[in-house]
């Protein structure tokens, strides 16, 4: 392999999925999407704001690339923060 070609990079990845997602879809599958769509905004934008980027939000997951491991675990700690009920 041309080692010239190949670069590497290191990342830190967030993953978040929602907890009994099957179970809420069954329950009120309207209310449920609406309240998704708003708290996978609400996430993209700490994403960004902590210098990261969305890769997928496919479902109920979110995938978030970050190149510093502090800025991931800082989202993340504003994501269980805001999301508190």
């Amino acid at each position: 392999m041309d080692s010239e070609g190949f670069k590497r990079k290191l990342s830190a990845i967030l993953s978040a999925d929602v907890v009994g997602y099957s179970r809420l879809m069954r329950d009120d599958e309207e209310a449920t999407v609406r309240t998704l769509n708003t708290y996978k905004e609400m996430i993209s934008t700490l994403v960004e704001q902590n210098h990261g980027r969305v890769v997928d939000s496919t479902g109920d997951n979110l995938l978030a690339e970050f190149v510093s491991v502090v800025d991931a675990v800082r989202c993340s700690v504003q994501i269980q923060d805001d999301l508190k009920m």
